[in-house]
């Protein structure tokens, strides 16, 4: 079935990333897994091609292109080259949105040229080694001090957190629970600000994931972004964009190990047979095909809906949910269509199948997903102050 979701220019677009991942950063993904990290310069290369911060303003050196089916293309193509360890989307959207909705017009003038150019990587520093979902219990801590604010704690599990140059933090500033959280933008250098190590994972082995250590930093208040005490709503109205990004993952994800499995399980043979020549494969074919369709359908429907500004919690997480759960059911599947070759690492379904694990956790667990769509049903028993 055709997709009527893009117009010419996005296929024009679809071609220049195409092309640019295959000359700029397929021939360096080996060498970047082993290292744990990107070259930075790939940000800087995108930047020189306008992939970067589309929706900024022409003023600040963007394109006023605000537009999310953009971004949904640049998410195909990272994951069709086996690329999706390549954080540019979080740079973009995940994190540079809070910047588009919050950042004063000094905040954009300061900043916004580097996030452009790629100058100036972005990450967010919202989870803390006990706190995840429960936005309300973070216990990172910012005190009031003149002209600046002193913020005290500790983050984990950040991603682009070793390249990362401008940091969204969010810290308590006021009584627990929802209310007195406030965003910060730390910047790479300002004293008391140091990283932890790299942290090992399971995949996405090229994008770094660090610990975040905050000891007394003195942030100007011109680093505030938004209003002081507002935090808890500021994450809380980009999660659907969060989690629509991530389906985009995990669907391109899973789209891109079957087509690779397709095409292994034609050319490898059992019993003198190919592989997907038996009923049994090739009805599980056709299943992936049929799930992945129906798929795309919902994200391409909540991407409409999201550039209209009329995507709602409950329906960010059904797709969310929707396909991080397919995502995990067909790379398993794609994985055991290869036999022990699968679980080498040399062939790109077992580094697909380790990345596929983590999207049913970061964005919102798959039991968190649920616990929203079923409080949207009005299955909400919670006391209420």
């Amino acid at each position: 079935m055709e997709r009527r979701i893009f117009e010419s220019e996005h296929d024009m677009f679809r071609e220049s990333v195409r092309r640019f991942l295959e000359a700029e950063a397929v021939p360096h993904m080996d060498d970047w897994r082993r290292e744990g990290v990107v070259d930075r310069e790939i940000f800087r290369k995108a930047g020189e091609q306008d992939f970067l911060f589309m929706w900024a303003d022409e003023q600040y050196g963007g394109l006023g292109i605000d537009d999310f089916r953009f971004e949904q293309v640049m998410i195909e193509e990272l994951y069709r080259a086996g690329c999706g360890d390549i954080f540019i989307p979080a740079h973009n959207r995940l994190v540079g949105r809070y910047l588009g909705n919050l950042a004063s017009d000094e905040q954009k003038a300061r900043f916004y040229p580097g996030c452009i150019s790629g100058e100036t990587i972005l990450g967010i520093a919202m989870t803390e080694p006990d706190t995840g979902s429960d936005l309300a219990a973070m216990k990172t801590r910012a005190v009031e001090d003149g002209d600046h604010w002193r913020l005290t704690g500790a983050k984990t599990y950040i991603s682009n957190g070793l390249i990362g140059d401008l940091f969204v933090v969010a810290a308590r500033t006021g009584e627990s629970g929802r209310r007195g959280l406030t965003l910060f933008l730390v910047e790479r250098g300002m004293a008391g600000f140091s990283r932890g190590r790299n942290l090992d994972k399971l995949g996405l082995k090229a994008q770094d994931t660090a610990e975040l250590f905050f000891d007394d930093v003195r942030v100007p208040k011109a680093n505030v972004l938004g209003e002081t005490g507002q935090g808890f709503y500021y994450l809380v109205q980009n999660l659907a964009e969060e989690r629509l990004q991530s389906a985009t993952c995990s669907l391109a994800n899973a789209r891109a190990a079957l087509d690779e499995s397709l095409a292994f399980s034609v050319e490898r043979k059992v019993f003198g047979e190919p592989v997907a020549s038996f009923q049994a494969n090739r009805f599980a074919f056709a299943n992936m095909q049929m799930e992945l369709d129906v798929a795309q359908v919902f994200v391409d429907r909540c991407v409409t809906e999201f550039n209209a500004d009329n995507l709602g919690g409950a329906d960010a997480a059904k797709v969310k949910l929707f396909c991080s759960e397919l995502e995990g059911r067909v790379v398993d599947q794609c994985l055991q269509f290869h036999g022990s070759a699968g679980y080498m690492d040399e062939y790109p379904i077992c580094r697909r199948y380790a990345d596929a694990r983590i999207s049913r956790i970061y964005a919102g667990t798959s039991e968190v997903m649920r616990e929203i769509i079923a409080r949207d049903m009005g299955l909400d028993f919670r006391k209420r102050d």
